[in-house]
């Protein structure tokens, strides 16, 4: 059987990635942290995907899984070494942790006899995560070992299935049970693949990738994240319940559409295949069992609203494509008045000039404080929304 190393037993790992790689006919070893999760896979062997739709569901059991203990450097380099095919899912904050033990894999496994290609699957929200994590292993590495990384493929994903934290109602008297929505395409960087790009249902080989990339962040995590900001200003701990509300939907279909607009043009892709997402994204987010929370999908501003992510980027996307960017702009605005516990609270300044890196003589940061303004002294988004008709209607967004 063929041996597959995921690197992370989170949510996306167990969630989405392994159980693919369980479909394609590998075996799976998560490699983690947490003891008592790593306890439960080799005790087990086994965890369900519980894949809801409407008021149903369906489950299917991953099987021939096992857990590898992340700070035992000896076993992981040695999986890496002996795998056919590694994933990473540990979140961007985390993926600097994982080049030492990557680098001493690599290295064993082509210091030792096998000469099989090594691809790596980055399943990370971050533009350009193939160079950083390349570049992490390559800066451990001797000039002589570095030869190694010719015949290693960091191979970009674009993660779009939705998987919440899971709650106790969700794991249903199973710990290692994980609670999904059905979309499950998985794009990858096509050009990227130093071996056999693997036989793995629903995989999408794409190149240039950095299209998918970028219709992940600027078009769903946008939308997802604009959902989130609003939500919590009308009151919302649900995304299901915020996308519920008349305006928010229309403020987060317009900014999706806008994004979708600016990536056509960029790509040449048809703008009719774009807004088909956009619409089935504005369903997806409706999904009732999924209970994903506005504070979840909102959290971290300093990563969200920095200048390459979902929200500045997206914005920066528009203006570069000469595409309108009012009905984001609105979703910024609503992300200054965003508070999560445990985030440490800045002012609206601070986050679109430091964070965002805006400067406050632009058009557009006088824009987003102006809406934030009306936000701030309560009012409704149906006056935000007369507000960019109104200015739509005399030429000053274009």
């Amino acid at each position: 059987m063929k041996k597959a190393v995921m690197y992370g037993g989170g949510n996306i790992g167990r969630g989405f990635i392994g159980q693919v790689m369980f479909q394609a006919g590998y075996a799976v070893s998560f490699v983690d942290v947490n003891k008592e999760l790593l306890a439960s896979l080799n005790e087990k062997k086994e965890y369900p995907v519980r894949i809801l739709k409407g008021d149903s569901y369906d489950e299917v059991m991953v099987q021939n899984v096992s857990g590898i203990d992340g700070n035992d450097l000896e076993a992981v380099s040695k999986a890496i070494a002996e795998a056919d095919l590694c994933a990473t899912a540990v979140g961007v904050n985390v993926l600097k942790f994982v080049a030492k033990p990557f680098k001493e894999g690599i290295v064993r496994r082509f210091t030792e006899g096998n000469k099989k290609p090594l691809d790596i699957i980055i399943c990370e929200n971050l533009i350009g995560a193939d160079e950083f994590l390349k570049g992490m292993i390559s800066d451990l590495m001797t000039e002589e070992e570095q030869i190694f990384l010719d015949k290693v493929g960091f191979v970009e994903a674009s993660i779009g299935r939705m998987v919440p934290i899971q709650t106790d109602e969700m794991k249903d008297g199973n710990p290692l049970r994980v609670c999904v929505e059905r979309y499950d395409r998985l794009p990858v960087d096509k050009a990227a693949f130093k071996g056999e790009i693997p036989a793995i249902e629903n995989l999408v080989p794409y190149t240039p990738f950095s299209y998918y990339i970028e219709r992940k962040l600027f078009v769903h995590n946008m939308g997802h994240a604009t959902t989130a900001y609003l939500g919590q200003l009308n009151g919302c701990n649900e995304i299901w319940e915020s996308i519920g509300i008349p305006d928010v939907e229309l403020i987060a279909l317009r900014a999706m559409q806008s994004s979708a607009l600016a990536m056509s043009k960029k790509y040449g892709v048809a703008y009719e295949d774009l807004n088909n997402h956009v619409e089935n994204l504005i369903y997806r987010f409706s999904n009732k069992q999924l209970g994903d929370t506005c504070a979840r999908v909102g959290g971290d501003i300093k990563r969200k609203l920095s200048p390459n992510d979902r929200m500045i980027g997206a914005l920066n996307l528009c203006i570069e494509q000469g595409v309108a960017t009012d009905y984001i702009e609105a979703a910024i605005a609503a992300s200054l008045l965003f508070r999560r516990e445990g985030e440490e609270p800045m002012t609206p300044e601070v986050i679109l000039e430091t964070v965002a890196g805006l400067s406050k003589d632009d058009a557009v940061y006088k824009r987003i404080m102006a809406i934030y303004e009306m936000l701030a002294d309560k009012k409704p988004l149906s006056a935000v929304l007369a507000k960019i008709k109104a200015e739509r209607n005399s030429a000053v967004i274009v």
